[in-house]
């Protein structure tokens, strides 16, 4: 760990790390989606926990956690993934909250594919296949591995975005990066849109009646 005593202050920290494991929940295999917990939100957690009393004593800093269109919306074969990446959209979202009155600000990054060899070789997969996840986990699997190199997403764009968020007075909490991020982000959006005005009146119906 570099402390402010080298270099006088932290201003940035960014969390990065992180890996994809590729496999239907059925298929996963427990020690490698331990692994992946431990690299996507704990490792996260640690290194966040360590920098948090130099900015909280500085009441000033930004943490940029990285997430994924996959922390926004789930899909076959990453339900794993898409669960580490829940974690961290929930513990940022608690944190900013957390450090609101101490000038400390959380950014949490959203992209889409992008080309870092994220399904590449930095991502395993489970070695056992069932039948019957074909044409579910099976076909994402394979749409993303076939797409591995060749992602439209441009890292170096993402970088020079995620600079501009950070320097800018109003920052937004969440961060999406590239079209299949947006789009997908607003397919969700109005899938909860649906799901909570057909069912308003169950949801509301659960609580005690008035007196």
């Amino acid at each position: 760990m570099v402390y402010p005593d080298y270099f006088g202050r932290i201003d940035v920290l960014v969390n990065n790390a992180g890996i994809g494991y590729f496999g239907a929940i059925e298929e996963s295999d427990e020690q490698e989606v331990r692994k992946m917990f431990e690299i996507n939100f704990f490792g996260l957690d640690r290194l966040t926990r360590e920098v948090l009393p130099i900015l909280r004593k500085q009441k000033s800093g930004f943490i940029v956690n990285f997430s994924s269109i996959g922390g926004l919306m789930s899909f076959p074969s990453v339900g794993y993934y898409n669960a580490t990446k829940f974690a961290v959209e929930g513990y940022s979202e608690a944190l900013s909250k957390e450090l609101a009155d101490l000038g400390v600000k959380v950014l949490l990054v959203e992209p889409g594919p992008f080309r870092t060899d994220w399904a590449g070789r930095s991502a395993n997969e489970s070695n056992e296949l069932i039948a019957g996840y074909e044409n579910t986990s099976g076909a994402t699997k394979g749409s993303l591995r076939g797409i591995s190199g060749n992602e439209p997403g441009d890292p170096v764009r993402a970088a020079k975005a995620i600079i501009a968020v950070v320097e800018d007075k109003n920052p937004p909490l969440r961060l999406l990066l590239g079209a299949v991020a947006f789009n997908n982000a607003y397919v969700k959006l109005k899938e909860l849109q649906t799901d909570f005005d057909t069912w308003k009146e169950v949801s509301l119906g659960a609580d005690y009646p008035e007196n």
